[in-house]
């Protein structure tokens, strides 16, 4: 029987003495980001940490990294604008983003955001011998090994109490094995991880509409030159 990590995730901010707790949590881009800072903040205080080698051209990079900067920024905004103060009860406010403090038990937290190394060397040794994996295999798992491992690591070295990652919300990757991944890298650790399906509840149609309303920057590729030469076959086919 397959884990319910949606329901997993419910269960546990349901317990008021996560509530304001410090989750570090991995980003792989604001679309993907949008609607799960916007549902999270309302439970912890979210760091943000931007680390994805397998974007392995910079100036992609830069945009990407960019956009992810510039939808926390408006976040913060909306959220200081609302006149909450984080871990008060507050009367729901409506904002961009949909409406805050929906259960009406705290407004949403400010967050934070850190830029992690850009090193798509790194990710270039990883992927050697599985560069003709096809996307969503063994590469795509590995992928998500190395990027999941620093954010587990930062996360320990911070003393956060729970990690997780932003790439549970994409239909085109194995939430299964990235909880699993996750679980396993916070076994030896003090950080809990955090499970997650964020496209359930439709959470990817949310980030859809999310990135419409910031008007984001919305990538047609993972990021790796594999998934873009991938993504061009697809395109020359059509054509």
């Amino acid at each position: 029987m397959k884990e319910n990590y949606q329901k997993k995730l419910e269960q546990i901010i349901s317990q008021k003495e996560t509530q304001g707790m410090r989750l570090f949590l991995h980003s792989c881009c604001a679309p993907c980001s949008s609607y799960v800072l916007t549902y999270l903040r309302e439970y912890f205080r979210i760091t943000v940490f931007y680390y994805n080698p397998n974007i392995t051209e910079d100036a992609e990079y830069q945009k990407r990294v960019e956009e992810q900067k510039r939808l926390i920024e408006a976040l913060n905004r909306e959220a200081e604008a609302a006149g909450g103060k984080p871990g008060c009860d507050e009367v729901a406010v409506s904002g961009a983003s949909g409406t805050y403090a929906p259960s009406g038990h705290a407004a949403p937290y400010p967050i934070d955001v850190i830029e992690g190394d850009y090193e798509p060397e790194r990710f270039f040794r990883m992927a050697e011998g599985l560069e003709g994996c096809p996307e969503g295999g063994e590469r795509c798992f590995a992928c998500y090994a190395l990027r999941l491992s620093e954010t587990v690591k930062r996360a320990a070295e911070g003393g956060y109490d729970y990690a997780a990652t932003t790439l549970t919300i994409s239909p085109l990757k194995n939430a299964e094995k990235l909880n699993e991944i996750g679980e396993k890298l916070c076994a030896d650790t003090d950080v809990r991880w955090l499970p997650s399906d964020f496209k359930k509840r439709d959470g990817y149609k949310r980030s859809i509409e999310l990135s419409k309303q910031y008007d984001l920057y919305r990538q047609d590729y993972c990021g790796c030159i594999y998934s873009k030469a991938e993504r061009n076959k697809r395109e020359n086919e059509r054509k």
